[in-house]
């Protein structure tokens, strides 16, 4: 169930924790019915919870789950990560990366073109991991993303800076409430828009190559709508909204349609075009995890698609206000 706008805040940067005020149609309940299924909270979050002297507070005092709740009582709940919770693999570092937002919830990260997202065999010094560990140094920081992206794709990322952020977050995504937005360069001329909805699975062996396949065949569904501002030279400019979130959706997705990414050579674009996927997270939009309040972020194009699109003939100032139709 979604949480309605404050009725769950933040009370302290330093101390980060929870309070939530039980309401008239909660009274009666049991804490744990209300901490599982109004707010959401895994099994797992409420054993750490419980482990910690101050972990759940009701009215100020440690209470067992089994507690009865009575109106207006306060329930507080203690997020604050602790240095065993921290991986000391991810080594902070001082990358290039921008903070666009964050408060003692969230943090909204525009992750340049080029950059994984994790940490991975061949790349442990180079990801928007050890960016964040340098930028969230003096603190335990655990690098908790909600949306990922490829190392080539680069734009918003919406990270969580505590377990119970995560979880709301989490819920949040699974519930279709977590918008997103990306721009791209594709080849060819694309309708006017158009809706893809083609399941995906691995291709082959591969670990990293996804492909579309008949309905009857086994894969992830998959839902991808575009809108086109226009084409220039045989290369439109489009807006795409992925309605789930699949590995390479909207590579794999364009593609199917004949429409391969600028720069995309692992789906069909021929190289020497553009030197990496042409494809930007321009919008982030969301319910707060801790107040419900609706919020939206919007991130520019990155320099390399901007020249590409300007040199192409394409007004970034109408492409803007076609943005906000």
């Amino acid at each position: 169930m979604r949480l309605a706008a404050a009725e769950l805040s933040a009370t302290s940067a330093c101390i980060n924790m929870l309070s939530y005020t039980v309401k008239k149609e909660e009274d009666g309940l049991l804490l744990r019915t209300l901490l599982r299924e109004r707010l959401g909270l895994s099994h797992r979050a409420l054993v750490e919870l419980k482990a910690r002297e101050d972990g759940i507070l009701l009215n100020g005092q440690r209470v067992t789950v089994r507690a009865v709740l009575r109106e207006n009582d306060r329930i507080q709940l203690h997020t604050e990560d602790t240095r065993e919770d921290v991986n000391e693999a991810i080594l902070p570092l001082p990358l290039p990366v921008s903070v666009l937002y964050e408060d003692e919830d969230i943090c909204l990260a525009e992750k340049p073109s080029g950059m994984p997202t994790h940490p991975s065999y061949r790349h442990r010094e180079d990801t928007l991991a050890n960016a964040l560990a340098y930028y969230y140094r003096g603190r335990p920081f655990v690098f908790r993303a909600i949306t990922r992206l490829d190392r080539e794709t680069d734009g918003l990322t919406l990270l969580a800076l505590h377990k119970t952020a995560a979880h709301a977050l989490s819920l949040s995504l699974q519930r279709g409430e977590i918008r997103k937005e990306y721009w791209a360069l594709v080849h060819g001329k694309t309708p006017a828009q158009g809706e893809i909805r083609k399941k995906i699975r691995r291709e082959g062996a591969s670990v990293i190559k996804r492909c579309t396949v008949p309905d009857e065949e086994e894969g992830d569904e998959a839902l991808t709508r575009f809108y086109t501002f226009g084409e220039k030279g045989g290369i439109s400019l489009v807006r795409v909204f992925p309605e789930t979130g699949r590995t390479h959706q909207i590579r794999v997705h364009m593609a199917s349609l004949g429409h391969p990414l600028l720069g995309d050579t692992m789906y069909g674009a021929p190289s020497g075009v553009f030197p990496r996927v042409a494809l930007h997270a321009a919008r982030l939009s969301f319910p707060h995890p801790t107040t419900g309040e609706p919020l939206s972020f919007l991130s520019p194009l990155a320099p390399d698609m901007q020249e590409a699109a300007e040199a192409l003939g394409f007004s970034l100032e109408a492409f803007s206000a076609f943005c906000k139709e």
